[in-house]
């Protein structure tokens, strides 16, 4: 297992932080005796939050799956979503939605589900709704990513803040040719990713299934 390197700066600056706190803690016990207990209530504080930092930007090493006639999960998470829906920024018709809810505990990366083109990408400011909110998908800060198949069938892929998350990010260029598992952002803690379907896709999830990014297929053709 490794870090994502989204996480590199919050890493630092949370052990930098800790250490100053945890140094000050003690000088100040040998300044007053009265406050004996303080260095090991900051260290015990100190160490629940460390951990839980490196933990939500944790890289387990996993064996992806790959198949070009299905649509791979693009995180970790809980499907929350399944129905026909209007989808109106991009296809303005009817699409599958598959939404995926990822709590502050699950992986936080964000992986292309399939090979293509990525055809269009737009962010969009927003509020932060929590991610199960029916209107999070158009409300909140998002962005849009729609990927373009060989076989010439689109698939939007749509990234959502909710109430925790505040920053989203996104590696998506229009025009780029990407790979199936390939990156393609990251939610810092917690929200929600939006898989907008062709009609005749066959959906392989349930509701309320646990789904890993990466291995799990979410569609196929």
């Amino acid at each position: 297992m490794y870090f994502h390197k989204e996480g590199r700066t919050i890493i630092a600056t949370t052990f930098t932080v800790s250490t100053v706190l945890i140094f000050t803690a003690f000088f100040l016990c040998c300044k007053f005796e009265w406050i004996m207990c303080i260095p090991y209530i900051v260290i015990g504080i100190v160490a629940i939050f460390s951990f839980f930092v490196l933990y939500f930007f944790r890289m387990p090493k996993r064996k992806m799956t790959y198949n070009d006639n299905q649509l791979i999960c693009p995180c970790d998470g809980k499907i929350v979503i399944i129905e026909e829906v209007e989808e109106p920024e991009y296809f303005q018709g009817k699409r599958l939605q598959v939404s995926v809810f990822m709590s502050p505990l699950n992986v936080h990366v964000n992986r292309y589900p399939i090979n293509g083109k990525v055809k269009f990408y737009k962010y969009h400011p927003g509020k932060y709704l929590v991610a199960w909110h029916p209107k999070s998908s158009t409300l909140n800060e998002r962005t849009t990513i729609v990927l373009e198949h060989a076989n010439g069938k689109e698939v939007l892929v749509r990234q959502i803040a909710g109430a925790v998350a505040r920053r989203i990010v996104c590696y998506s260029k229009e025009g780029e040719m990407v790979k199936q598992n390939q990156e393609l952002g990251f939610i810092k803690f917690g929200s929600r990713v939006d898989l907008f379907l062709p009609l005749d896709a066959k959906v392989l999830v349930s509701l309320e299934q646990v789904v890993k990014g990466g291995i799990d297929a979410i569609a196929e053709w």
